[in-house]
Order: C-alpha cells, then sequence, then structure tokens
C-alpha cells in the first residue's frame, strides 16, 4: 500500500510539471523545435488506449509515438514486420501528438499503458527522472548488452546522464539525431546586399539584416522570428557558441548575467526595423511559408527544414544556403545543444517485456534504420550506421551534418517554475518590452528561489559538474546533491 501512495504522489508531481511545461512554464528544455519533417506538436490523439493482449496466437505489443512526420515510413515498415517475423508478435501502433508526457502518465494510473513508447531528448514535457522515480519505466541494462543491438546503435556509449540514463540505469538508447540550429538564408537577397558567404558574428548578422531589409524597399526583409519559442530557433545557440548557458554546472545554480550581450545586440533586429513585419505574432509554419516566398532573407531552425523546405514549403524561387550560426564574437567558446532522439522506453507494467524488447530491437535494427536514415527522417547518431547509409539519398539533410562543437548537454534540473520561462522573458527583452538588466534579475530570483525550494522539498537534487567544460558538457563527473 505504501509503495503505490509513493507512486501516485510521484504522478501527481509529475503530471503537474508535465501540464506546466506545456503551459509555457518550467525550464524550458521542455520547448524545442519540432522533429525532422516539419509538423510541430499538436493535434488529434490517435487510437490512444492499450491493445488486447494478444490477437489470434500473437501477442500483441501497442506502442505509442508522437512523431507524424516518419509515419508513413514507420507504418510500412510495421506491416511488413506483422505479416513476416516469426516471433509471434503483433506491432499495434498508436500516434498520440496531444500532452505526450501527461498522456502516458495518465495510462500507466488507469492501467492503459502501452508496452513501449517512443522518447527523444527533446520530448515535451518529458522528465526521465520523474518517471523514474515514479516506477513507470524499466531499466534496459540487461537488453541492451544484445550484440547486435550494440553493433547497430552503439548503445555502450550513447549514454547520457538525466537524458537517457539515471545513475547507470539505461532507459532508452537514441537512433537518431537532430542537429543543433543552423542559419537558412536566401542566397540571391545576401548576396545582393554584398555578402559572398555568411557572416560569423552576430554584429555582422544584425548589418546584414539592415542591408537587406533597405534593399527590399518594404518588399522584403532581413530576418524573419515567430511566436514560436522564438529564442530556441537560433538565438539560443549564438548563446550556447560564446559560452552563454542558463546553468552553471560548476555551482549548481541558474545564471542568467552572460545574457545580456545577446540581448541587447539582438535587440538592433527590432529597432532597425529588420524584422519582417507581424512574424513575431505568426506560427512557425506560416514563417516557413513566408521565407520559402522570398519575403525575408535570413531564418534559423535545426535540420528538420532540410525536409521542410524540400517538401513541406519547397524552395523553387531561390537557392537558398545552410550556414553555422554566428557568435558574439567570431570564435566558438561552448558546445551547441543537440538532441539524441528516436528511442524506446519499457513501461514497468508490460506484461510481455521479452516481446517487447524485440519490437525495441526491430526499430533499432540496421535494415529498419537505413531506409529511416536515407529517407532524411533523423541524422544517424551511430557511426556504424552512418558509414552504412547512402547520403546521397539524403538530400538537403547533408547540409546539417553535426559539427565537432555540437553535442548533448546533461539535463537541467526540472524545477517548478511560477510565472515564464527563460525563453519567454528573454525574448520580451530582446523586442525591448523589458530591459536587459530587469528580465536578468528577475529570472536569477525566481529559477534560483524554484530550485532551492524543490531541493528543500525533497523534489528533485542539485546537478553539479566541478570539472564542467562547455565545449565538452557530456564528458564531466556528475553529482547529485542537496
Amino acid at each position: 500500500m505504501r509503495n503505490k501512495k509513493l507512486v501516485s504522489i510521484a504522478l501527481a508531481g509529475m503530471m503537474a510539471v508535465s501540464l506546466a511545461a506545456c503551459g509555457g512554464s518550467g525550464d524550458s528544455q521542455t520547448q524545442a523545435p519540432a522533429a525532422e519533417g516539419g509538423k510541430e506538436a499538436g493535434g488529434e490523439t490517435q487510437k490512444a488506449g492499450a491493445a488486447p493482449e494478444s490477437s489470434g496466437e500473437k501477442t500483441v505489443i501497442t506502442v505509442w509515438s508522437m512523431d507524424r512526420h516518419d509515419s508513413e515510413y514507420v507504418e510500412a515498415k510495421i506491416k511488413e514486420f506483422n505479416e513476416t517475423n516469426d516471433k509471434g508478435i503483433e506491432i499495434v501502433m498508436n500516434i498520440i501528438t496531444d500532452d505526450y508526457a501527461n498522456m502516458m502518465a495518465l495510462a500507466f494510473s488507469s492501467g492503459t499503458a502501452p508496452d513501449i513508447a517512443g522518447v527523444g531528448g527533446a520530448t515535451s514535457g518529458f522528465d526521465l527522472k520523474t518517471f523514474v522515480e515514479a516506477g513507470i519505466i524499466d531499466p534496459l541494462n540487461d537488453y541492451i548488452t544484445d550484440p547486435e543491438f550494440e553493433k547497430v546503435t552503439e548503445a555502450s556509449r550513447l549514454q547520457f546522464e538525466g537524458i537517457n540514463m539515471i545513475s547507470g540505469n539505461v532507459y532508452w538508447i537514441p537512433t537518431g539525431m537532430r542537429s543543433g540550429t543552423r542559419i537558412e538564408y536566401n542566397k540571391e537577397l545576401v548576396e545582393k546586399a554584398g555578402y559572398t558567404e555568411f557572416p560569423q558574428t552576430l554584429d555582422e548578422v544584425i548589418e546584414l539584416a539592415d542591408k537587406i531589409t533597405k534593399d527590399g524597399g518594404g518588399t522584403y526583409y532581413g530576418v524573419g522570428f515567430t511566436q514560436s519559442v522564438p529564442l530556441n530557433r537560433w538565438l539560443e545557440a549564438t548563446a550556447e557558441t560564446s559560452g552563454i548557458y542558463r546553468y552553471d554546472f560548476t555551482t549548481g545554480t541558474f545564471n542568467f548575467d552572460g545574457y545580456k550581450p545577446l540581448i541587447e545586440k539582438a535587440n538592433k533586429f527590432f529597432t532597425n526595423g529588420s524584422v519582417f513585419p507581424g512574424s513575431t505574432s505568426q506560427g512557425v509554419d506560416a514563417m516557413r511559408a513566408q521565407f520559402a516566398e522570398g519575403t525575408f532573407g535570413i531564418w534559423g531552425n535545426a535540420s528538420q527544414e532540410a525536409g521542410v523546405f524540400t517538401s513541406q514549403f519547397p524552395i523553387d524561387k531561390f537557392e537558398w544556403g545552410v550556414a553555422e550560426v554566428p557568435t558574439l564574437d567570431g570564435t566558438r567558446k561552448g558546445a551547441e545543444t543537440i538532441q539524441p532522439q528516436k528511442g524506446y522506453m519499457m513501461f514497468s507494467s508490460s506484461k510481455n517485456k521479452d516481446k517487447a524488447w524485440e519490437v525495441i530491437k526491430f526499430f533499432s535494427s540496421e535494415d529498419f534504420l537505413k531506409g529511416y536514415l536515407e529517407a532524411g527522417l533523423y541524422l544517424p547518431i551511430s557511426n556504424y550506421m552512418d558509414g552504412l547509409i547512402d547520403k546521397s539519398k539524403t538530400g538537403r539533410l547533408a547540409d546539417f551534418q553535426l559539427t565537432d562543437y555540437e553535442s548533448v548537454y546533461p539535463a537541467v534540473p526540472a524545477i517548478s517554475l511560477e510565472g515564464d520561462d527563460y525563453g519567454t522573458v528573454l525574448w520580451r527583452a530582446i523586442m525591448g518590452d523589458i530591459s536587459a538588466d530587469e528580465a536578468i534579475a528577475d529570472l536569477n530570483k525566481r529559477y534560483n528561489d524554484a530550485l532551492e525550494n524543490d531541493i528543500k522539498l525533497g523534489k528533485i537534487k542539485r546537478v553539479v559538474i566541478k570539472d564542467f567544460d562547455p565545449m565538452r558538457p557530456n564528458e564531466g563527473t556528475i553529482e547529485y546533491t542537496d
């Protein structure tokens, strides 16, 4: 009885965190650009609920995913598997596109959870530590040593504390990767402004945007943003690669002081009139469509744009380029965040765990991943698959190949924040609604007050990496302290 009570308490806390994240509060690691292919999270829930345990002589393994962009490929491979496998397994896939993390928690508490569920480093609202402490998912340590699985996925090296591993227990293994942010730009407008290549400093990009706008004379503009997590689209990557990060891992506290020069410089996009009018009140797809029409010259987003500008909003009116994000001074002092993607975790409530593992192996197999990656649905994360796929088939995704300064950051403590998250507040300062000093003081106080309060209540631990290296953020020794 006591254990059930503890799980209920943990679930209640997790669902509160999940709902807060979906509502825009909490640490905005939960706010990330869309998965490869261009569709942002949202939309209807398809076939939610648990499937029967068996269908005829086959054991049904239910799978949940929040991804629609790859559903055509995945469903075709599932059909092939169901018709040909000799393991007595039938896979039933359900796509859950609304409030995914909370739906998983509710399904577990009501006894209708799937056997396995897809997850990635950018899955909105999902906090691994909370799911683990609530007993919702099982570690996969005894499974991932499978030789074939290790060969294809390189699972032994793709273990990231707080992302897919907690204190040595591994809960999912990524099979794909989303790049860090890149700049997508209209080559014709950039060259007309007098540039033969895209600039490397933020000041130069501001100057370029101003020149493009003046050349346009009201018909086109320098840069476009969006109302959907605009800081994350590319300016946050400029901060990271300039050595600026919201959490100080060496002290285990939040610190937003370093964002002041970024705020003050980026504000010039607005004071110069270089921003496409109305863009900050438009959704991301609306602005993608505007960029494809040539109404502004500079856009920023990660590798999902390879598919977007090839299929969803194909660019055929001009040649578009892909460049690395600028830094404050032209040098790189920190890593840019990348997100491991497309793994599967196993629910502790599954009644057929060995067969559920066979399904995870199928989704992580060489045969499944070769076509998946060659379709440009994600970048390969294992060296094995990177060397196996035919990259000539991936189209513009090749322009988003990972750089040596991109890395996975350890998970920042998932605090119970009251009020707007840092992305919202910093963006208000960039637009000039509040001063940089006001924004930074507010964020430092609210984030650290929430951190200390949650530690005091026993909800979270402080994450400390005394040997933290901003260029290699995943290589330090992590400590969890009170």
